[in-house]
């Protein structure tokens, strides 16, 4: 009997737990997915409610003394056509209005292109029209309590943009531009993930989005747009020397360094949660595990295994790499 009275309220907890967390539609922390969540509290406790009626219904005739005739008629047309009727006419003006509480003002806007490839994410900030966009890759960065205008966009298949913290799911479908409007209440990590099975490595497509406060949001947007600073010791300047001389330049943004456009903009790799979209945490070896092995680690992508570099260059690489700030 006591071990019974333990177990329901750690099963108890167990349950809450599973409703909070960084990627949890049941742990709002924005405008709308606090509506999404209501809208499915609604229907939750809608759906319970009518299979309890129905599930007295189909017991009434097993508990009555006497049998009694079957009104049939009342049954078609006032549980098959009144209140199927009166309920959708109730929740599609609701369900469609839902998530689209969030506004954004036209003058001095943040607007945030997202670009989904195979399978990696590309950021691309810019304010109203006057400023140059400013590129990232693979986490999002978000003012808290501003609404930011997401033009997502594919460069392959069809993906699917997600944080299930903040807003629904939005398609990303080559040769469109759907639009979304976001917004973040509190300062926090989320994540989000590609919601549309787009390939092999559809699972390894997630990205971290760090909500700032907004004057270090704007710190943090000021410091990308810069060029990176000249390496402080021989061994970082060597792994930046092995950078642009092994090619990766050709491929990846380091500002002030190269302009390569076919893989994410590495500018502040290093102070990135996660390396390859999800795939590892950060970390110089992680970093040297993903340059030497990336199609061990996450096959099909996009970038191939250095497995020539020796250790020492490896090393060079990874510490330089893990130094972009």
């Amino acid at each position: 009997m006591r071990a019974e009275r333990r177990l329901w309220p750690a099963l108890l907890s167990l349950l809450l737990a599973g409703c909070a967390g960084q990627q949890s539609a049941l742990d709002p922390a924005g405008p709308s997915a606090a509506s999404i969540h209501q809208l499915g509290m609604i229907m939750y406790v809608g759906a319970a409610v009518v299979t309890l009626l129905v599930t007295v219904l189909m017991l009434v005739p097993f508990l009555r003394r006497r049998a009694r005739p079957v009104n049939h008629k009342l049954f078609l047309w006032g549980g098959g056509v009144a209140l199927p009727l009166l309920t959708l006419t109730l929740l599609v003006p609701y369900v469609l209005s839902t998530g689209q509480e969030t506004r954004v003002p036209s003058a001095d806007r943040l607007t945030i292109d997202v670009t989904g490839h195979l399978w990696w994410w590309e950021m691309s900030y810019r304010r109203g029209d006057r400023t140059v966009p400013v590129r990232s890759g693979n986490e999002l960065h978000l003012p808290a309590g501003v609404p930011v205008e997401l033009l997502l966009h594919s460069a392959d298949v069809i993906h699917s943009f997600w944080i299930p913290n903040l807003a629904g799911k939005t398609d990303m479908i080559p040769g469109r531009v759907n639009r979304m409007v976001i917004q973040a209440d509190r300062p926090g990590v989320y994540r989000g993930q590609c919601a549309e099975y787009c390939g092999t490595q559809h699972a390894l497509m997630a990205l971290d989005v760090i909500v700032l406060p907004r004057d270090g949001f704007d710190a943090w947007l000021a410091r990308l747009a810069l060029p990176v600073p000249e390496p402080p010791t021989a061994y970082l300047r060597q792994g930046r020397d092995l950078f642009v001389h092994t090619g990766c330049g050709a491929c990846h943004t380091v500002r002030g360094v190269s302009e390569g456009r076919l893989g994410p903009d590495l500018t502040q790799i290093g102070s990135r949660r996660s390396i390859g979209a999800g795939t590892l945490p950060g970390g110089v070896g992680n970093m040297a595990a993903w340059i030497a092995s990336a199609q061990h680690l996450k096959p099909g992508n996009a970038m191939p295994s250095y497995d020539q570099l020796e250790g020492p260059e490896l090393r060079a690489l990874a510490a330089y790499l893990e130094s972009l700030k």
